[in-house]
């Protein structure tokens, strides 16, 4: 399983150049200072700064296991309405093991009846998750230099936050581009266990909204949104999609106003860097 990921050892790409392989900015230890120089100032190409590695999947893993522990107390919410709607143990614990999209499921259990809205859920889900195509496009200094299986399989796995976590982490330069992909295997872990929670606690919980636990993802959020807070520049992107977003819900019905004040924010931000 680890030769589908490439090395994030320095030591083992810098032998891999010596071999035969593009040099970068890595000198061979052997060539004589002249090469080593010149070598030394060519710019690592964009394509071989990016690594997808053991170190970025840990590093992500590790990152979000906080987050994640908080984002349980949300999964257990759900675990408590699946088990109110009448899914089993078996069929919630599926549904979170396969959509892993809380905000998505909570509207599904909540629209569970007999017979099946589908056509209601599924379209109330689209407009929920349609942001991340906003989402996954901000990654692309990453994607752009990996394969499709690579980022497919971090895509699948991408939620609001372990994709503020990798903001954070492009933002800081990094060129590890596991992180999405380790800190969204911390994320999925937390959320199947606690639905299973929420499921076996059942009705002995109640209404899951009497602890304050509906609040957790709000009070997760914040805090993510404390850590991407980039200065003045931020301010008018993030009012543009507060407006929209208050404006749509009071205007459209279902859940467009959240995909709504993304896009708007997104448009902003392309005019005024191309402005």
């Amino acid at each position: 399983m680890a030769g589908n990921f490439d090395s994030d050892d320095p030591s083992a790409r810098a032998s891999e150049s010596s071999n035969g392989g593009d040099s970068g900015a890595t000198a061979d230890s052997d060539a004589n200072p002249t090469d080593s120089s010149a070598a030394a100032a060519t710019p690592v190409p964009d394509g071989e700064s990016v690594t997808f590695g053991w170190d970025g999947l840990r590093a992500g893993f590790l990152a979000c296991l906080p987050v994640a522990v908080g984002v349980g107390g949300y999964g257990v919410a759900f675990g408590v309405l699946a088990n109110q709607a009448g899914l089993s143990l078996a069929e919630a614990a599926l549904m979170s093991m396969t959509v892993f999209a809380g905000a998505s499921q909570i509207i599904a259990v909540e629209l569970w009846a007999d017979p099946l809205p589908i056509a209601a859920i599924v379209a109330t889900t689209f407009a929920v998750n349609v942001r991340y195509a906003l989402m996954g496009a901000a990654l692309q200094s990453w994607f752009r230099h990996l394969s499709p299986g690579k980022i497919y399989s971090s895509l699948v796995l991408m939620a609001d936050e372990n994709w503020a976590l990798s903001m954070q982490e492009l933002a800081s330069g990094s060129r590890r581009g596991a992180f999405l992909l380790g800190s969204g295997v911390a994320l999925w872990l937390c959320w199947v266990a606690s639905t299973v929670l929420g499921v076996l606690a059942g009705e002995s919980v109640g209404d899951p909204a009497q602890y304050g636990v509906d609040f957790i993802l709000a009070a997760v959020f914040v805090a993510l949104a404390v850590e991407l807070w980039d200065g003045r520049s931020t301010l008018v992107p993030w009012l543009v999609a507060l407006a929209t977003s208050v404006l749509a819900a009071n205007v459209l019905p279902g859940e467009w106003y959240i995909p709504l004040g993304g896009f708007a924010a997104a448009v902003v931000e392309v005019v005024r860097h191309d402005g």
